[in-house]
C-alpha cells in the first residue's frame, strides 16, 4: 500500500513535537523505543493519512494515542473519532490511553499493548 504525501509543513510539525513531548509520552516512550516492548519496533510523532499519530508499531500496523483532559470535550471526541475511522479504513488499530493512566500505571498499558497484538493472554 503506498504512502500517503506528507507536507513539508506536517512532516516540520511531527519533528518539533518529537522534541515537545509530555511527560506521559515520554514515559511511554522510555518503555517501547529500541524495541524494548517484546522486540516491537514503534517510532513516535508519525505522520500517518494525514494525521500526526503519537505512536506507531509499523509492523503490526498499531497506533498508540495519548489523550489528555482535552480529549473528553464534545468536539475533540468528534475529531478523534473521525481520526480514528479513517487510520482504521487504511488498516491500522488504534488504541487510546489517558495519560494520567500512563503515568501511574504504565505496566497495564504496556501489557494491554501487547494483549490487543495478541502477544499476551
Amino acid at each position: 500500500m503506498p504512502h500517503t504525501p506528507i507536507p513539508p509543513q506536517r512532516r516540520a510539525n511531527a519533528k518539533r513535537m518529537r522534541k515537545a513531548m509530555t511527560d506521559a509520552e515520554l514515559k511511554l516512550w522510555n518503555a517501547v523505543r529500541a524495541h524494548r516492548l517484546m522486540g516491537l519496533g514503534f517510532r513516535r510523532q508519525v505522520p500517518i493519512a494525514g494525521y500526526i499519530v503519537d505512536f506507531a508499531c509499523p509492523e503490526e500496523r498499531l497506533v498508540v494515542e495519548l489523550d489528555g483532559s482535552q480529549h473528553t470535550e464534545d468536539q475533540v471526541r468528534r475529531y478523534d473519532a473521525v481520526r480514528t475511522a479513517r487510520l482504521e479504513a487504511d488498516g491500522w488499530t488504534v488504541i487510546r490511553f489517558q495519560n494520567e493512566d500512563v503515568l501511574k500505571d504504565l505496566d497495564n498499558v504496556c501489557l494491554h499493548i501487547l494483549a490487543v497484538l495478541g502477544r499476551v493472554r
